[in-house]
């Protein structure tokens, strides 16, 4: 059983705060700060550029891929690091693209980030060829998932609600039909056991400054299966995804498996901090994390009813068809959270009306939980949010 005060012990969190903002940036791991400082001092100051060799740099990508992988059911060797998501989402999409030539259509919903359709619309309006971009309602994508789809690209949990699509049913159903698919795991990785490699994924990726708690910035993932590891065409061509970078040959060769999905220099310093945060998974088990996530979530939910009629859940009530979050809808949601924020509960707001909790067993618990509760309802119940100064939006909601 995995001791929660013990991985609470692992983060630095500010007195008086109750933070519930993780699945959008989680908290600053203690260990990451004593890491890079150590890797700047004794790596950066010391070595020099012989740190690229002698302090491992250069192999910091798949090392660390590897650590993730095994949050979310990936093999060895299939999941490297670097650049950011949206990088990660055009490469895996353009190379199931590729692999499935003819076929015109990928398959999203309209619960996707946008981030993710965005980066959709611009790789189909320069690849051409009558490719296009079908958006459905979520619980509509198994019915649409039919012989014209190319790629089925889905976000497992949904930024907005919490919603959580079956991978494993819909990745089936995807390739019963011909099609491949790309998972965006943003808000799954270290909130819920995934399990890509069982589910029969083809591509997934997913950023780490949320739930694995990476810092701001920290960079993306991406997994690719075995399978496909020699035949996916990286459209990025980067020098470090080349066969042999420092052959410096004037032609591109693709590296060998995952290693070809690799584009720019890594990261150093924002691998360095995610590495030491990942340690926290070295003590706790991610079935633990997601049964009293649920359990969290659950408690939440039942405070929030019982003590705000005026806010409406849009969230699933069950646990096990949500993610580690939970979203409640009103039409002054900017307003509430500037307010609650302001009394020390840190959520965030999403449009058009939703107040948005993550719950991050690692380092909340039920105290805060029934304390956020509370500050909530006295913000509702006394209008506390009706303030000039809650009402000005932010450049980040």
């Amino acid at each position: 059983m995995t001791d929660f005060a013990a991985t609470r012990a692992q983060f630095h969190l500010p007195d008086g705060v109750i933070y519930l903002d993780g699945n959008s940036l989680g908290p600053l791991p203690i260990a990451a700060e004593r890491r890079v400082a150590k890797m700047l001092r004794e790596e950066w100051g010391e070595q020099l550029i012989r740190g690229w060799n002698t302090a491992g740099w250069m192999v910091q990508p798949r090392r660390i891929g590897d650590r993730i992988g095994r949050l979310i059911g990936a093999e060895q060797g299939a999941v490297t690091m670097g650049d950011t998501l949206s990088i990660k989402v055009y490469q895996a999409l353009a190379s199931a693209l590729e692999l499935n030539p003819s076929r015109k259509v990928v398959l999203s919903d309209s619960g996707n980030f946008p981030s993710d359709l965005y980066i959709a619309q611009g790789l189909l309006a320069s690849l051409g060829r009558g490719l296009t971009l079908k958006v459905v309602e979520p619980e509509e994508v198994e019915a649409a998932i039919d012989g014209s789809v190319a790629v089925l690209m889905l976000t497992e949990v949904d930024y907005r609600t919490g919603r959580l699509h079956d991978m494993r049913a819909l990745t089936g159903r995807a390739h019963a039909a011909g099609a491949l698919t790309v998972w965006d795991l943003a808000h799954s990785a270290g909130a819920l056991p995934v399990d890509v490699a069982g589910a029969g994924a083809d591509f997934a990726v997913g950023c780490t400054y949320k739930y694995l708690n990476g810092g701001p910035g920290a960079p993306a993932f991406i997994y690719v299966a075995p399978r496909h590891h020699e035949t996916a065409r990286p459209a990025l061509s980067g020098w470090l995804g080349h066969e042999a970078p420092f052959a410096f040959d004037l032609d591109y060769r693709a590296g060998r498996g995952i290693e070809r999905m690799r584009v720019g220099t890594p990261p150093v310093m924002a691998l360095t901090a995610l590495d030491a945060a990942l340690d926290v998974w070295d003590i706790a088990s991610i079935e633990d994390v997601r049964a009293k996530s649920i359990a969290l979530c659950d408690l939440f939910i039942r405070e929030v009813e019982e003590r705000c009629p005026d806010l409406a859940l849009a969230s699933p009530r069950d646990g096990q068809q949500r993610g580690s979050q939970v979203s409640f809808r009103h039409g002054q949601g900017y307003a509430i959270m500037q307010a609650l924020i302001a009394r020390g509960v840190i959520g965030d707001f999403r449009a058009p009306d939703a107040i948005r909790f993550g719950f991050t067993p690692l380092y909340i618990g039920e105290e805060e939980v029934l304390g956020a509760a509370r500050i909530l309802a006295e913000i509702v119940g006394g209008r506390l949010w009706d303030r000039p100064e809650y009402h000005r939006k932010a450049l980040v909601t």
